[in-house]
C-alpha cells in the first residue's frame, strides 16, 4: 500500500489470508496504516479501515474479507502523508521535555476574584468574534515559544489543510 500499487497490495492481502493470518490482525494493521502512512492526505482512509474491521467482525469469512480488500485498494490508491504521524511524535517529545505546564493564563476561565486578579482570562480573544474566525493567539503554555509540529504536505485533502494553515500563519509557505 505504501508503494501505491493496489494490485500488489491485494496480492499480499490474499497471501496473508490464504496463509492463515488472523483477518482482525490485518484489519488492525490497516487502521494503523491509515493513520501513519496516509493520514490527513485522505482522512476517509481511517473511517474506511475501521468500517472494514467492523464489517469483517459482522460478516466473518469469507464475506468480510471483501471489506478488507476494499480498504486495501482504497489505501493503495490514496495520496500518502505521514505529516500527522511525524507531528505527533514531535509534540510528544516536546511534552516530555516541558513537563506539566499550565495553559496560558489568557485562555483560563476566571470564575473567582482571585483567578481574575491572577490574570486569568486577560486578553482572551474569542475566535468566533474575530474576522476569519482565527485570533492568532498563542495557545502554548506561558514561557514556551510557539512551536510548529505539523507541516501538512501538498497532497490530497492535506493540500487544503495546508492552504488554510498558511492563510492563518500557522504554517510557513516555504514549508519550513
Amino acid at each position: 500500500m505504501r508503494g501505491s500499487d493496489p494490485d500488489a497490495a491485494l496480492y499480499w492481502l490474499a497471501r496473508m489470508l490464504e496463509g492463515g493470518e488472523d483477518p482482525l490482525f490485518i484489519a488492525r494493521r490497516l487502521v494503523r496504516m491509515a493513520s501513519e502512512d496516509i493520514g490527513a492526505a485522505d482522512p476517509l482512509s481511517l473511517l474506511l479501515t475501521t468500517a472494514a474491521k467492523d464489517a469483517y467482525d459482522f460478516l466473518g469469512s469469507p464475506e468480510g474479507e471483501l471489506a478488507l480488500a476494499q480498504a486495501v485498494v482504497h489505501m493503495a490508491s490514496a495520496p500518502k502523508s505521514n505529516a500527522v504521524y511525524m507531528a505527533y511524535k514531535a509534540a510528544r517529545r516536546a511534552a516530555k521535555e516541558t513537563g506539566s505546564l499550565t495553559p496560558p493564563a489568557h485562555i483560563l476561565n476566571a470564575p473567582t476574584k482571585l483567578m481574575k486578579s491572577l490574570g486569568y482570562g486577560d486578553g482572551y480573544a474569542y475566535d468566533h468574534d474575530v474576522e476569519g474566525g482565527v485570533s492568532g493567539q498563542n495557545y502554548f503554555p506561558d514561557g514556551i515559544e510557539r512551536r510548529r509540529f505539523y507541516e501538512p504536505k501538498p497532497v490530497g485533502a492535506e493540500a487544503k489543510v495546508r492552504e488554510r494553515l498558511e492563510a492563518w500563519g500557522k504554517v510557513r509557505k516555504d514549508g519550513k
